[in-house]
């Protein structure tokens, strides 16, 4: 009684296609779709950005223990 069966979700897919019609779930999907691309891509995005601030923090630093020991 707790598990639901295949038909039961065929069913439920038929009522949701009845209701919203397929070219408005096709749209529904086509955005979610485009949702978790540009999610990926952003996530890709502030990664590379990470890596660029570590290297320029990293080379500041660099200079800076340069110039010190440059001056003693």
């Amino acid at each position: 009684m707790g598990s639901l069966s295949i038909w039961h979700w065929l069913i439920v897919l038929l009522v949701v296609m009845l209701i919203f019609g397929t070219k408005k779930l096709r749209n529904i999907g086509s955005d979610l779709g485009g949702a978790v691309k540009d999610f990926k891509e952003a996530m890709h995005g502030d990664e590379e950005a990470a890596k660029q601030l570590t290297e320029v923090s990293q080379n500041s630093s660099a200079e800076v223990q340069g110039k010190a020991h440059s001056r003693m």
